[in-house]
């Protein structure tokens, strides 16, 4: 007789557990997770300086599309600095399609001291809260699991330093070949107080800079030609606000620069600004329009173009910005003019725009580019000649009547309309990261 193997009895046992154990699902009993991912929210991420990887990794439960009139919603995230030289991030979701009734704004505050990693985790935890209006109309909502965190004890915040924010900064950059070197130094320092009703920074900035130049003459040996210069300059502003749309202030300023011939010049400059858009608006639009008008006596290095080794000049300015980041794309121009009173045929004029348009699908442009225009005469200018080092190594500012610069492209994307995957290996070319190239 055959004796029974060593698994038969693991077997009844495994077969007698199995009447009390529930029997799995089957395949059709539960909801495929890949026929509920074809169902996820579409959304399109309009955000040029987030780590968009990061946000694809920690965020799986919507679809990335790259084409915004494909999405379902458009999240349009905008920035602005807040007086204790953090940043407000504004998280605007924008409805589209199916879902064009819906509308969020999220909010989130970067402080000074955040790394990168702290503030790429608030952005994907305030982006999670405002896309959850959304996701609730997909069937992927049955996989969503809402957490509450209480709130901990209270704690009484003093701020000591009355909202004052200092900052100290300082760098040097060293470069340089066989025949040519360049040594920079500079250093800056603020204090900042910002508060709903006023602002006021003032700051102070200092640099050094030095070339060195060297090249073979006709008899054979080398000549080389060094050319040092310098400039610090310290600069106050105060502003009121005085409603939703206009603001008042004044602007204090001290400056010294070799390159511009000027010893010292001091400057003191009340302003009026008006908003046509709301101040609250302002991560979204803006349509300013700033008049001031300075007093500046100023004292020169060497004899002007003009005869002058002093003067006090009279100035008035009025610039117009506009800036717009809509769906479309974003929209940035600015028109300045200025000129002297007491000669009104010494005028300058500024002009630069940046536009960055979606045009259809996956074709956008973008131009970049400014004007200026230089019929003041450049007061400042040296009568005499310049040197033949400082030419070279462009040390003094020379007479120019205008400038211009000027940058136009397009990018066309087709393909599958879906960015979900992340494939990190051999290196990708993220937002938000570092990378370093050496040539």
């Amino acid at each position: 007789m055959k004796k029974p193997s060593g698994a038969a009895p693991v077997l009844a046992v495994l077969s007698f557990l199995g009447l009390f154990l529930p029997s799995p699902a089957r395949p059709q009993d539960r909801p495929d997770i890949d026929e509920l991912k074809k169902t996820a929210l579409k959304v399109f991420l309009d955000c040029d300086y987030c780590d968009l990887e990061y946000i694809k990794t920690e965020i799986t439960f919507v679809n990335y599309v790259r084409d915004r009139l494909e999405a379902q919603v458009h999240v349009l995230i905008s920035t602005q600095a807040t007086g204790g030289g953090g940043t407000e991030y504004t998280l605007t979701l924008i409805g589209q399609n199916d879902c064009r009734d819906i509308q969020d704004v999220q909010t989130y505050y970067s402080v000074k001291t955040d790394t990168r990693d702290d503030v790429r985790r608030g952005l994907v935890k305030a982006l999670k809260l405002g896309l959850m209006s959304f996701v609730a109309r997909t069937p992927i909502a049955c996989r969503i699991a809402v957490d509450y965190a209480p709130p901990e004890r209270p704690i009484e915040v003093r701020d000591r330093w009355r909202s004052w924010v200092f900052s100290l900064s300082g760098d040097g950059w060293f470069s340089g070949e066989k025949s040519y070197s360049r040594r920079m130094l500079n250093g800056s320092f603020s204090a900042n107080r910002v508060t709903p009703g006023s602002k006021l920074r003032l700051g102070l900035f200092a640099d050094r800079k030095k070339e060195r130049y060297e090249f073979e003459n006709g008899a054979g040996g080398t000549d080389t030609f060094t050319g040092v210069s310098s400039s610090w300059d310290a600069s106050g502003t105060w502003v009121k606000s005085l409603g939703d749309h206009w603001s008042a202030g004044v602007f204090l300023e001290a400056e010294s620069s070799f390159y511009r011939n000027i010893d010292l010049s001091l400057r003191i400059a009340p302003a009026v600004e008006y908003d046509f858009f709301p101040y609250s608006q302002s991560t979204r639009r803006q349509l300013r329009a700033l008049y001031t008008l300075s007093l500046n006596p100023i004292s020169y290095r060497e004899e002007t173009a003009f005869g002058k080794l002093r003067e006090t000049l009279l100035k008035e300015e009025l610039s117009l910005t506009l800036e717009l980041r809509e769906k479309f794309g974003t929209i940035s121009l600015n028109a300045e003019g200025s000129n002297y009173l007491h000669d009104l045929g010494r005028y300058r004029i500024d002009t630069f725009g940046s536009l960055s348009l979606r045009l259809y699908k996956g074709l956008s442009v973008s131009f970049f580019g400014g004007y200026t225009w230089y019929h003041d005469s450049q007061l400042s200018l040296r009568l005499r000649q310049p040197t033949y080092e400082e030419l070279l190594l462009r040390l003094v500012e020379l007479p120019m009547n205008s400038n211009y610069f000027v940058s136009v492209g397009f990018e066309f994307q087709f393909g599958s309309i879906f960015t979900n995957v992340i494939n990190p290996r051999f290196g990708s070319p993220r937002r938000g990261g570092m990378s370093f190239r050496f040539f």
